[in-house]
């Protein structure tokens, strides 16, 4: 597939990322996901929103939306083929979360406009991005115990942490999305994860939209 055109579009909205922290108090916190029935080739999908109370964790809505993902599996452009129907998730919950976290990555993208930044321009709203694996960029090693961090560095440049959530448990990638900046990110994401190496949002979130395939 020809991404040319898309990667200037990347590199268009990147510049509308804003990487300090834009919000009034967090009270409510979003956690976003996307899976499809099969496998990366299929089209058949649902995006999933679960909102929790910040910072107690508790659970106050689920939106969840079966659909077409038409863009195809294309590593670096995630948010083109996830974004409208978490859109359209969004836009079906009964009150705006102050806060959306994403299951992929944010700053942490080789045109530094992930998944997390490209929902966060769109919707103006700040965002973060946690992600289960590496997608670009190093970092050092680091003992395995709930806290601790590394940066993550691309180009030599900071573009997230590799941030351990339990101990014992190997790290999660957390990155800015927009209106959000480097430290608050990763706090927000670690009080957001009390129990399980991925944050409670978005963990839910996961488990929302497989279901909704399935019915």
């Amino acid at each position: 597939m020809e991404v040319t055109g898309f990667a200037e579009i990347q590199l268009q909205l990147a510049r509308h990322v804003i990487l300090t922290d834009q919000f009034d108090k967090i009270r409510r916190v979003g956690g976003c996901d996307v899976s499809l029935r099969k496998s990366r080739r299929s089209t058949d999908g649902a995006a999933a929103i679960a909102v929790f109370s910040y910072p107690e964790m508790e659970l106050l809505e689920v939106s969840a939306v079966p659909g077409c993902v038409e863009f195809p599996y294309v590593p670096g452009y995630l948010s083109f083929r996830e974004l409208p129907l978490l859109t359209e998730a969004f836009t079906r919950l009964k009150e705006r979360p102050d806060l959306l976290i994403l299951d992929g990555h944010g700053l942490a993208h080789p045109r530094r406009f992930g998944v997390a930044c490209h929902a966060g321009v769109a919707l103006d709203i700040p965002t973060i991005g946690c992600a289960k694996s590496l997608f670009v960029g190093e970092f050092k090693p680091f003992k395995l115990l709930r806290g601790k961090r590394s940066p993550l560095l691309l180009d030599n440049e900071k573009v997230g942490y590799a941030l351990c959530t339990q101990d014992g448990v190997k790290p999660i990638f957390v990155s800015p999305g927009h209106r959000i900046s480097f430290p608050t990110a990763v706090e927000i994401v670690l009080r957001c994860a009390p129990h399980y190496r991925l944050p409670e949002p978005t963990r839910l979130a996961h488990m929302e939209s497989r279901r909704a395939i399935e019915q």
